[in-house]
């Protein structure tokens, strides 16, 4: 496993990246004076950056599920805030669901909470290929064209940061807790404070409405789609460390 990480005496915040990420994204939080007394947490999902795995073809989102918590434990983490985007905003609320009691708070970054979220996941069913690198070489080559911002710069880096082997088993795993694992169930029934940040070109989502009026509080960030940490990041960081505030 790679991790960066700081210590301190609050309670940590454990950040979980998204699909083609790595825990980069969340390195700049010691660049930011608002969330300069929270410890922090984050790594490199198995197959995914810098951390490594034995059996790629064994990853899914319950292998990362299982990651989550031996590194939890491993850091000794009795509570902690959670801050999961996409993929990992899937692993988060999961873990958050069931543990809990050590969740303090949850800011989901357009994790999956709906079928209609997988809208990069869901091509290995829309676009059926045996070849995972040629799959994958045209997932990059779709993504760099999306009319969406930052798609160009994360679909540059996608083949760097993701193992091939690691991405069927992580899609599908993702597109079948989206449409039977009864997600949005799972996040409305989370006792914790919650926030749901999205990107002001998918204000669309049919469910924002429905997770306001069940008391998560929404972060809509300009100029911005499905990656806040590469559109927009001040207003990321912004928004992540006025809700904490108020917690």
């Amino acid at each position: 496993m790679s991790a960066i990480h700081r210590a301190g005496k609050s309670a940590p915040i454990v950040f979980l990246h998204g699909f083609g990420s790595t825990k980069e994204d969340y390195a700049d939080i010691v660049r930011h004076e608002a969330l300069a007394n929270y410890p922090f947490l984050a790594y490199d999902a198995p197959g995914c950056g810098e951390t490594h795995c034995a059996d790629l073809s064994a990853i899914s989102i319950p292998f990362l599920l299982k990651t989550a918590r031996h590194v939890i434990e491993h850091f000794k983490l009795d509570r902690f805030h959670l801050v999961g985007h996409s993929m990992g905003g899937l692993t988060a609320l999961l873990l958050a669901h069931h543990y809990p009691d050590q969740v303090l708070s949850f800011v989901n970054i357009e994790g999956n909470i709906a079928p209609e979220d997988c809208f990069l996941s869901r091509q290995v069913v829309q676009y059926p290929e045996q070849n995972a690198e040629r799959f994958f070489t045209d997932f990059i080559e779709r993504i760099r064209h999306m009319p969406a911002y930052a798609s160009a710069l994360y679909a540059a880096s996608l083949h760097h940061k993701v193992r091939t082997a690691a991405v069927s088993g992580i899609f599908r795993s993702m597109v079948d807790l989206s449409d039977t694992g009864e997600l949005m169930g799972k996040f409305i029934g989370l006792s914790c404070p919650k926030m749901f940040m999205y990107g002001e070109q998918n204000v669309t989502l049919s469910y924002l409405d429905l997770i306001r009026a069940n008391g998560v509080r929404l972060a809509e960030i300009p100029a911005c789609g499905h990656f806040p940490m590469y559109s927009n990041p001040l207003a990321m960081w912004w928004q992540i460390a006025d809700f904490l505030a108020e917690i």
